[in-house]
This record gives C-alpha cells, structure tokens and sequence, in this order.
C-alpha cells in the first residue's frame, strides 16, 4: 500500500478503506477564517440571530468575550467539512453521516479567529459494502490554549 497522498502538508487520500482504517491520525486541516460575514451567514440560515454573534458593537460592549462570537453549532457543521478536507479516500462511492457524539464545546470562538481541525479514528468495523468509523475531530483555533470543540463523528463509507 502506498499510503496517502499530501497535500500542502495535510492528508488529503487514502489509497481504500483498508488504507483508512490502518490509521490513528487522519491529518490535519488548513486554517480557517471566522469572520463576521460566516458568522452573520449562519444565523441567517439557522435563524440564531442572538447579539452575542450578530452586533458587534453591543458583543464588545456588553458581552463576555470583548466582541462576537461564532455559534457553536457552526463550529460543529465545520467539524464535517474540516473530515472532508482530510478524509478523502479512493474507490469509495459516497459516505454517509451517521452524526455526533461525545460533542464538547471547550473554548468561545471569538470572530477574527482562525480555525483548523484535527481527526483521528477512533473506532471502527467492517460492514457489508464498507465501513462505519467514529472519527474524533478537534477543532483548535489558532495561539489558543484548549480547542473551541471536540467532537466524536459517526460516518459510514461504501465502496
């Protein structure tokens, strides 16, 4: 087996399931932006338009982090594109999203900073057609001290 192949520094395919699940350490992203337009694009979609994300001034003024903050549910949905981005592999026809567990939210996301996403497997079996995994994601941000979220995702993966 060759391996997978990188890419600036990230693994970006696996060579087949068997490649895959003869790993620990899946990779780690590239950094992420969170800025205040994603921030205001989220709430938009999701309809949380609560002040602590969407008025900076009132954030900076009268909240607890000295400005907005991103939702914790959008640094959740960037745990799956952040597995996306590392967890590609060859001769898988789709993958299906089983959801989370274990999701933990250590540390506010503060608008300006930047995200990366580290996954590791950490559990998996053999099922007719592929394979179902649990892959733990950590979303760290970039100069802080404990990840903004740790979560635990279920993906099937058929070839």
């Amino acid at each position: 087996m060759a391996g997978p192949t990188r890419h600036n520094d990230r693994m970006t395919h696996f060579d087949g399931l068997d490649d895959l699940l003869a790993r620990d350490e899946l990779g780690t992203t590239g950094w992420h932006l969170i800025d205040q337009r994603r921030v205001d694009a989220f709430a938009d979609v999701t309809g949380d338009h609560q002040w602590i994300h969407v008025d900076p001034q009132r954030a900076r003024e009268q909240g607890p982090f000295g400005g907005t903050i991103a939702h914790g549910a959008l640094t959740l949905s960037l745990c799956t594109a952040f597995v996306s981005e590392i967890v590609q592999v060859r001769n898988v026809t789709h993958v299906v999203n089983g959801g989370f567990d274990k999701v933990r939210f250590r540390a506010p996301v503060p608008v300006g900073a930047r995200l990366r996403g580290t996954a590791r497997l950490v559990a998996a079996r053999r099922m007719a057609g592929g394979a179902r995994t649990t892959i733990r994601i950590t979303a760290e941000i970039e100069g802080g001290n404990r990840p903004a979220c740790v979560a635990e995702q279920i993906l099937a993966f058929y070839g």
